[in-house]
């Protein structure tokens, strides 16, 4: 008898109890018909931004999980770019993140195509265009070997590591991915949803790549999960909401995984933070709404693009206080071309002062009641 799950005779035979969570599986199918039916109801252009706001926070914050700090505007512009959306503002991305938005996209937009080791190894070679984790070479689009010792799944700061459980050894991997990619494209009698909380923790269990593989089981889970909406489109994120709760996350793997292959209170909790993703939704909805009524508002107004750049970062969420100086950086000009936009923007009552004040002036939009 084994210590970690993946060792008990019985692997990967799951059992659940389904009465231990139908309320919650009928809460979280309710919320999934209900945003569905509100994105349809929108335009064009309002559901192109909701769905690019969306896939820009889970390849931010699926990056975040893994203590990768990948920067927003690259992020939503590889995104655009990859979507054909001409009115997102378009930058140079860095090939990783490129990578990223690249195996988020194939995962949902093509969410009803097979399963296969050829595709993961696809999304694996994106995450890593240059062979390297950081400084580290590292096996690209194949399997781990183990060559440092057996792969233990960790997480917390270099020097206080945590370790949650040991993944099965290297030479069982193929034997492990081909039952599990079966799996996945064969088994139809489960709930998608279900079914999406059992791929999520099989496939971390296994941990088949050297590195990169929370990544991809998200991606793994959002596939499903799009499946389960009937829709190639993402309205919300479970990477977002995992990030908000890592540490309970961390917990119920840890303990699921040195416990029995009933993983009854897995799906429980996976289903709790799919419904906290869903209702999370309503932040981003109400972004989009007020960011599309205020160009409306704002429709016959004369405003240059070094304003409307930085407007469209303050409706997106900027981060901080805007100021005379950071308004410059930004826009890339002079501080007193600053000064003269901003001045512009307070006249036309777009912009006002912080009332809050400080050591140096800044400014916010101005609310319209």
């Amino acid at each position: 008898m084994g210590y970690y799950i993946h060792q008990k005779d019985n692997w990967p035979n799951f059992s659940w109890n389904n009465d231990e969570f139908v309320n919650l599986l009928s809460e979280a199918r309710n919320l999934q018909g209900r945003l569905i039916g509100r994105m349809e109801s929108l335009g064009f252009e309002l559901r192109d931004e909701a769905l690019l706001e969306t896939l820009t926070l889970d390849v931010l914050k699926s990056a975040e999980i893994e203590g990768e700090l990948l920067n927003p505007e690259q992020v939503r512009s590889s995104i655009a770019q990859r979507l054909g959306m001409e009115f997102a503002a378009a930058i140079m991305s860095d090939r990783n993140v490129d990578g990223m938005a690249d195996m988020l996209i194939d995962a949902t937009r093509n969410c009803f195509e097979p399963l296969s080791v050829e595709r993961l190894f696809n999304w694996h070679a994106a995450l890593f265009p240059m062979g390297r984790s950081g400084i580290f070479k590292i096996s690209v689009a194949d399997w781990r070997k183990d060559t440092a010792g057996q792969m233990q799944v960790v997480s917390g700061a270099l020097g206080r590591e945590k370790v949650h459980f040991q993944a099965p050894e290297a030479d069982l991997i193929e034997m492990e991915m081909n039952r599990f990619i079966k799996w996945f494209n064969e088994e139809n009698k489960i709930d998608l949803v279900i079914k999406a909380a059992i791929a999520h923790l099989w496939f971390v269990t296994i941990h088949p790549f050297q590195d990169g593989n929370g990544r991809i089981t998200r991606a793994l889970t959002d596939m499903l999960l799009a499946q389960s909406d009937k829709s190639t489109q993402r309205f919300y994120s479970m990477s977002a909401q995992i990030r908000i709760e890592r540490t309970e996350y961390y917990k119920i793997l840890e303990k699921t995984q040195k416990g029995d292959l009933n993983i009854s209170e897995w799906i429980q909790w996976f289903l709790s933070c799919l419904i906290n993703a869903l209702k999370a939704t309503d932040t981003i909805l109400t972004r989009v709404l007020l960011k599309a009524d205020f160009w409306n508002r704002n429709s016959k107004t004369i405003i240059n693009e070094r304003q409307k750049k930085i407007l469209n970062k303050l409706l997106d969420g900027f981060e901080g206080k805007l100021t005379s100086m950071k308004w410059a950086k930004i826009a890339n000009c002079s501080k007193d071309t600053a000064i003269r936009d901003i001045n512009d923007l307070i006249n036309k009552d777009i912009l006002q002062k912080d009332p809050a004040g400080g050591r140096s002036t800044n400014y916010n939009l101005k609310i319209i009641k």
